[in-house]
């Protein structure tokens, strides 16, 4: 049986009446007529009893009827969440982020929902040390990362916000007294350094090589997550440089947040896979550039 056979069998179950059924669906009344002849032919009995005054469903006719009716709901809505998907309007985005969110970032969120209500947005965790591996284990659609990003299959879209970079040190290290701290510093004290595949020239932008006089950085720790870093930061035997925007969300008595006074800038960006740009991706991207005006 066709889909459109179903279709309008299900009509004239529910109108009872061939001339309003073949208006509902814009065709002939001889094509619904055709089409029930035919159903029955193939079912082998009667499925509406009709008299010159009503049309009414046999037996056979309800049974089917019941049977049909939830498997064509279902076949229609997954045709219709197709077609949304397709046109970037419904579906499930996964935007990867760091464990902060800022306000620039969530007003692209903000813009995003209110255009795209029917879009499920998932928002797993990115982590540092580790940047493109969700990407590329397509467990995340699109990630927001500091940039430069240089990878070959990823693309970069417009910056979002730009966020300064704070240095954390245990609440009794010596640096703890002091009203800021500057990049020279990093060169008295081991540093954190990131256990994980992430690219030395992304990893650099954050805490690069050398201090600004060209003393080499004492590695210190390695960490994958951002909770491992400020644990090993409290227990005072090293220091790293944060977004501020940590400073400001994870509050604790045994780390002291200071400014960097010549510290460098992060600047974030959506990043994707070349081959994954999907409608759902490009519509993210326009709230994004919409979200800056």
């Amino acid at each position: 049986m066709e889909l459109r056979d179903i279709e309008i069998f299900l009509t004239l179950a529910e109108e009872l009446h061939f001339g309003r059924t073949a208006e509902r669906l814009h065709v002939s009344q001889a094509r619904v007529s055709q089409s029930i002849k035919q159903q029955e032919r193939r079912i082998g009995g009667a499925l509406f009893e009709r008299t010159s005054r009503s049309v009414r469903l046999t037996p056979l006719g309800v049974g089917l009827r019941d049977r049909l009716a939830a498997g064509y709901t279902e076949i229609m809505a997954g045709v219709d969440e197709a077609s949304s998907i397709a046109r970037g309007q419904a579906g499930t985005l996964s935007v990867g982020t760091y464990d902060t969110h800022h306000q620039e970032f969530l007003a692209v969120l903000d813009l995003f929902r209110q255009r795209h209500p029917q879009t499920t947005l998932r928002m797993p965790e990115v982590i540092p040390t580790d940047p493109f591996g969700g990407l590329r284990a397509r467990r995340v659609d699109v990630a927001v990362l500091w940039l430069p990003i240089r990878e070959p299959d990823l693309m970069v879209g417009p910056e979002l916000f730009t966020e300064r970079l704070v240095l954390a040190v245990a609440s009794d290290h010596p640096l703890a007294a002091r009203e800021q701290a500057t990049m020279e510093d990093l060169g008295d004290y081991p540093v954190i350094f990131p256990d994980g595949p992430i690219p030395d020239y992304v990893w650099a932008q954050h805490t690069p090589p050398v201090t600004p006089s060209g003393r080499p950085i004492q590695r210190g720790v390695g960490v994958t997550t951002l909770n491992e870093a400020l644990t090993a930061v409290a227990g005072g035997g090293v220091i790293t440089p944060v977004g501020a925007q940590i400073a400001e969300s994870r509050v604790r008595r045994d780390i002291t947040f200071l400014p960097i006074a010549d510290g460098p800038v992060l600047r974030y960006a959506p990043v994707w896979r070349r081959a994954g740009e999907t409608p759902l991706v490009r519509a993210f991207l326009r709230a994004a550039e919409d979200a800056r005006r």
